[in-house]
């Protein structure tokens, strides 16, 4: 009688399989790869926002040292003086620090509560995306917000706000929730620019809806730092095909 192929592929897959479970309890050795691939991304992560801390440091102290040394050549030498940035274009840019009235805005991902099942099976639901964090800036911003910070970091025309999962990424360091953006103008104005902001009010439902974290607190004297990131505009020079 034929031999049926299955009686065949059978054996074979058996065997693969336990190969395969043998090779990673060889290579585990007793414990979780998988574990073992977080806490590197883990350590890679805090690593590199430790060298970002030592880079801007660095950086903030070379600007400081060009600053005065361009103020002392300046006093001896009229052109040197002209050529340096008026001071309000550097307000402008963000490379003043800065105070005054405004508001401060609080996002948060909604509280996990143990005996408790989640308000929402979809984990999405239950975070802060980047649209909420970018709408809650593009609101202040057109609400006439002077200055802003996220976090705590000068937000300038060129900073880009991105999430990686339930984290913000402003300038190379990486943030988690709750997230706190300050703006720098007419209180009034700016909190009726949030109330009247399509994708705020999309994420007050979900505040509603899920308990995620909201909260507006006006401020009468908020304090902004400058900025101290790059200056420089990266580009990428896209290579004509051959």
């Amino acid at each position: 009688m034929a031999r049926h192929p299955w009686s065949v592929l059978v054996p074979l897959t058996t065997l693969a399989a336990g190969l395969l479970f043998a090779t990673s309890a060889s290579t585990a050795q007793g414990t979780d790869l998988r574990a073992d691939r977080r806490l590197q991304l883990t350590e890679l992560v805090a690593r590199e926002r430790a060298a970002v801390e030592r880079r801007s440091r660095a950086a903030a102290e070379l600007r400081e040292q060009v600053s005065r040394e361009s103020e002392e050549v300046g006093d001896r030498d009229g052109r040197v003086a002209q050529a340096a940035p008026p001071r309000a274009l550097e307000e402008a840019a963000g490379l003043g620090a800065v105070r005054g009235p405004g508001v401060t805005v609080t996002l948060d991902d909604a509280p996990r509560q143990p005996g408790r099942p989640p308000l929402s099976d979809d984990p999405d639901d239950l975070v802060v995306h980047q649209q909420d964090v970018q709408a809650v800036v593009n609101a202040l911003w057109s609400g006439g917000a002077e200055a802003m910070t996220l976090m705590g970091q000068r937000v300038v025309s060129t900073s880009a706000v991105r999430c990686v999962g339930n984290t913000v990424v402003l300038h190379g360091r990486v943030y988690s929730p709750p997230f706190v953006v300050t703006a720098l103008g007419e209180p009034g104005d700016l909190g009726r620019a949030l109330d009247g902001d399509p994708g705020v009010g999309y994420f007050r439902t979900f505040v509603d809806r899920f308990g995620l974290g909201y909260a507006v607190q006006e401020e009468a004297d908020a304090r902004l730092p400058a900025y101290d990131g790059p200056l420089e505009l990266p580009h990428v020079v896209e290579q004509a095909p051959a």
